[in-house]
Order: structure tokens, then C-alpha cells, then sequence
């Protein structure tokens, strides 16, 4: 292996390269696919139902989601990151109703539906 500095820089320089190397990989698998834009607007969007069962006892929690969005604002599919696998079914229901502005490519938006048992229904 090449390294640019004196051949005293033992492991170091081979992290720094190794390190180089993720990060080339990283943008180059990142960037070929679709593009990560949260400049999209909801033009549409469907209330979350919150099971009853529970909010009456008071189970809440952060669902987050991956929803791939086609160039025409529809949504076509979504990819639950992490939450609450209950609460996460009802927030894909939700989303993959959803609207966004269109765009000239699919792109995939990550967000947040919190669930709040002690939170008015019109919030």
C-alpha cells in the first residue's frame, strides 16, 4: 500500500486510508440511487389513526419512516426505521396516502409521526 507520509505513521495511515476509502463508498452508493430531498412539501395529508387500545393506556411513542416518493408526489412505499411496530402500522397507513409536490425524480424523505396519548385529538 502507498502511503504518503514516512513509514512511521504505522496504523494511523491506515485508518486515514481505510477511512477515505468508506467515505468514497458511502457517496458513491448514496448519491446512485434516489435522491435523499426533504425540500418536498405535503400538498396532502391523511390524519394518523392512533389505536384506541393504546392510547386508552396510555402507550405512545416516535414511529420514523423512510417513504419513497415517486417524481409525481405519490407515495410508493414506505420503510418503517424504527418505533412501536402497532403504532408504525398506522402511521404507514397514514403516509402512504400522503401527497408531496412533484419533482424530476423518486426520492426518499425520512420522518417522524409522534404518538401522544395525552395529547388533544385536534393537535
Amino acid at each position: 500500500m502507498f502511503c504518503c507520509c514516512s513509514n512511521s505513521c504505522g496504523s494511523r495511515c491506515l485508518k486515514s486510508a481505510l477511512g477515505a476509502l468508506l467515505f468514497t463508498v458511502f457517496l458513491f452508493f448514496g448519491a446512485a440511487g434516489m435522491a435523499q430531498n426533504s425540500d418536498r412539501k405535503i400538498v396532502k395529508k391523511v390524519p394518523v389513526t392512533y389505536p384506541s387500545i393504546l392510547k386508552s393506556r396510555g402507550i405512545g411513542g416516535v414511529v420514523r419512516l423512510k417513504v419513497f416518493v415517486k417524481p409525481d408526489g405519490t407515495v410508493r412505499d414506505t420503510e418503517v426505521l424504527g418505533g412501536n411496530p402497532i403504532l408504525a402500522e398506522s402511521a404507514q397507513k397514514s403516509v402512504t396516502q400522503w401527497k408531496f409536490s412533484s419533482a424530476s425524480s423518486e426520492t426518499a424523505i425520512e420522518l417522524s409521526v409522534t404518538f401522544d396519548p395525552h395529547a388533544d385529538p385536534g393537535d
